[in-house]
């Protein structure tokens, strides 16, 4: 129980001085934008392996130089875990939002990080303002912002390898005329949700597979983007339970 003791207090603290913080981040933003991106992304990321520290995670991390640094991507990851987003977001190399249930919009000195990463708020359950976030988030790649979604929709909290995958979530590629990285996690349920509410220090596998250029596909080869993207995931997800 020490590390969700531990764990919880830092968050708190750390919420607690971002209110400040966010106030003078509010002001910086009017006059260096893409500085406070960077600053946002740096704090963001150092409040994230703290936490990832204090969880006792040992990580494997494979391909991480197939990750694009001069260009903005989107990011499409399997989803078990909150850890998830925790694992991820600590080791992106440029500003990213991602795109999180609106239910997260609650919390308010998070979610005000949230917007400061340009993160989109979805609500799973109306598909107009489904298709604005899309649209949104492709506007985000074409300025530079990486993005990243879950494509499952949801965790998955089944004994199958992966949900199917939502369409939608690959229209945001289409429409910013990006690459597509996929991030595959494994074991990251072991962390919290196996055996809530404590944290175990465990190890985890977290691999990012070469980049998908939906710009070089025939339009015949966009149909099966969905199904081969999850196919290749899962595959990967199968290699590494070895390794875990």
């Amino acid at each position: 129980m020490i590390r969700i003791i531990i764990a919880g207090i830092f968050i708190a603290i750390f919420l607690t001085v971002s209110i400040p913080i966010q106030l003078a981040m509010v002001l910086y933003s009017f006059i260096d934008k893409d500085g406070c991106d960077r600053k946002s992304l740096a704090i963001v990321n150092s409040a994230f392996r703290t936490v990832i520290k204090i969880a006792g995670v040992k990580e494997t991390v494979l391909g991480i130089e197939n990750v694009p640094k001069d260009e903005a991507v989107l990011y499409v990851i399997n989803h078990r875990s909150i850890f998830d987003i925790v694992l991820t977001y600590a080791k992106v190399p440029r500003p990213t939002g991602y795109i999180a249930k609106k239910e997260m919009n609650k919390f308010l000195t998070l979610s005000t990080w949230m917007m400061f990463l340009h993160c989109e708020f979805l609500d799973r359950g109306n598909l107009r303002q489904g298709m604005k976030v899309i649209k949104r988030s492709a506007k985000n790649i074409q300025d530079g912002i990486s993005m990243a979604i879950f494509p499952e929709g949801t965790r998955n909290k089944t004994n199958e390898d992966m949900l199917p995958f939502h369409k939608g979530s690959f229209k945001i590629a289409e429409m910013a005329k990006c690459k597509i990285v996929p991030v595959v996690l494994n074991n990251t349920p072991d962390i919290f949700e196996n055996h809530a509410p404590r944290l175990k220090s465990v190890h985890v596998v977290v691999e990012y597979l070469p980049p998908v250029d939906v710009q070089t596909m025939t339009k015949e080869e966009r149909k099966t983007l969905t199904e081969n993207i999850r196919a290749q995931m899962i595959e990967t997800y199968n290699k590494n339970m070895a390794l875990v």
